[in-house]
């Protein structure tokens, strides 16, 4: 019989769809909060009266507090119960969301913002592993895939509605937009889904948790601000990555000698587990990188207003949905690391092409691009998620997804660390370069036509020739970005040999026996 907590997988009816659409919703409102408020800090910043360190807070607090509350998630739902904790942190999520929007200092909105991140931590897993509860085994792809669109398209479309919402109302709506998704998804929650069972005689494994939390908040702090502080010239981010090796180590030490570790780690017994770990971590990592370096990129270098830009971003959202609507009923003939393959090829292909981007890049060529490259996203992203829980024990389940969860956000915040930073150190870099080339004693300057424009003995040539400049370096420093990106995405493919034969298993269930049942 279905265990408790699920819906029965042969009863796809009012109750599961209904189960599905609040795991959606969950999934989609903590997926879109990554990214919806970035471009609302200017307004913010005037309105609370805060300086551009202190706005800045304004990220980091969720960042670091979704970061260290992703962890205990598993325990706390075996614990507790899945349901419960749900509908508490959907609930929470969104009282933490309005009370953002009601913010009237900066102490007030980082307070507040924690809060958003300590409920959000646990609404993409546990939406996972209600999906993954919810549909039989033969349905299981098209279940990540449904999933998957939310993960995926909520910070793809972040910007371009956190950029409408401010401009057409005010920054406030950035937060209150959560209020009417979040109501409706706990009333649905405490309707339709069942609980699990709870295991009462579990006990949490305080140091391992605070050892890890410390490991994970210093290195997160220490990836958010070390641009900010020039990275190790700063006493505080040398300091952070000091603790953080320090936190990772205890934990490890800890976690290796004691009979009841804070993380599981038969969840690595599992091979198929392990490689959607590590091809999460790409992906986490290639997609918000991306996404830090095309937003700028449509803005500075070639101009587009922000609404414009969102829209454009948006395009590669278009790719990702037809993808994950093809992927589920490809992977029943296809391997999944033939898809996973294919997927990495196709982003790689598509970031070779923007490292040829310049501020003439028309629009056509843009969104082409960005679909394709969406497109690639959608083929990765399906089979690694229901390759790593193809073989995974049902009891790991919920760990599995919050484990996933912590290794994509990690892999994010080191993705986007390290790109704009490369951003920033390369357009210093190759200004400096080209600005040693612009001189009277140029030949190219000393031409009729160009000196008619470019005039150095004046104020006006002088600045004009620097500004561009400027827009070379920035172009470049972009393109070596994007180049960086594409490597690493080619060095990762061979990886994909770690993933097993997944055919044979997915066709064998694509045939559900008359009595199926959820595990």
């Amino acid at each position: 019989m279905a265990s408790p907590g699920t819906v029965s997988a042969s009863v796809p009816g009012l109750r599961r769809n209904m189960v599905t659409i609040c795991a959606m919703t969950a999934t989609i409102m903590q997926a879109l909060d990554t990214t919806i408020a970035n471009v609302a800090l200017p307004y913010m910043q005037g309105t609370l009266s805060a300086s551009q360190d202190q706005i800045n807070w304004v990220l980091t607090s969720y960042i670091v507090a979704a970061a260290i509350m992703t962890a205990p998630v598993g325990w706390i739902a075996n614990r507790f119960g899945r349901k419960r904790i749900f509908i508490i942190c959907s609930g929470g999520f969104t009282i933490a969301s309005v009370l953002c929007g009601l913010a009237q200092d900066i102490n007030q909105m980082v307070v507040f913002r924690l809060m958003q991140g300590v409920f959000g931590a646990a609404l993409v897993p546990l939406s996972q592993a209600v999906m993954l509860d919810s549909y039989a085994l033969h349905e299981r792809a098209k279940a990540m895939s449904i999933w998957g669109m939310g993960v995926m398209m909520g910070p793809i479309m972040g910007p371009s509605l956190g950029a409408w919402l401010t401009e057409s109302y005010s920054w406030h709506w950035v937060f209150f937009v959560n209020l009417p998704f979040g109501i409706f998804t706990v009333l649905g929650l405490m309707i339709f889904m069942d609980e699990t069972r709870k295991d009462m005689a579990l006990r949490f494994d305080w140091f391992g948790f605070t050892a890890l939390a410390v490991a994970i908040g210093s290195l997160q702090l220490a990836l958010d601000r070390g641009e900010q502080l020039g990275w190790f010239e700063s006493g505080e981010i040398i300091a952070e990555f000091i603790v953080s090796a320090i936190g990772f180590y205890y934990f490890f030490a800890h976690s290796l000698t004691t009979s009841k570790p804070f993380i599981q780690f038969a969840l690595f017994k599992d091979k198929n587990f392990v490689s959607g770990c590590v091809f999460m971590a790409v992906m986490g990592l290639v997609l918000f990188s991306t996404m830090a370096l095309s937003s700028p990129f449509l803005q500075n270098v070639i101009g587009y207003p922000i609404i414009t830009a969102g829209l454009l971003l948006a395009s590669r959202g278009c790719g990702t949905f037809v993808a994950m609507m093809l992927v589920g009923r490809m992977m029943r003939y296809i391997e999944a690391r033939t898809l996973i393959i294919t997927g990495l090829s196709i982003t790689g292909f598509s970031l070779f092409y923007m490292t040829g981007w310049t501020d003439m890049t028309g629009v056509t060529e843009i969104v082409v691009i960005s679909v394709l490259q969406g497109f690639g996203f959608g083929l990765v992203f399906v089979p690694l998620s229901t390759v790593a829980f193809l073989t995974l024990p049902n009891h790991l389940r919920t760990d599995g997804t919050s484990m996933l969860t912590l290794m994509r956000n990690v892999a994010s915040s080191i993705g986007i660390s390290i790109v704009i930073s490369e951003l920033t150190q390369g357009s210093r870099r190759v200004y400096s370069v080209l600005s040693e080339h612009v001189n009277p004693f140029n030949h190219a300057l000393q031409m009729p036509g160009i000196r008619g424009m470019i005039d150095l003995t004046t104020d006006a040539g002088r600045a004009m020739a620097d500004a561009m400049v400027k827009t070379q370096a920035q172009i470049i420093a972009f393109s070596q970005d994007y180049q960086m990106v594409m490597i690493f995405v080619i060095v990762v493919i061979p990886l994909a040999v770690m993933i097993g034969s997944t055919k044979a298993v997915l066709r064998a269930q694509s045939a559900p026996p008359d009595h199926a049942v959820v595990e």
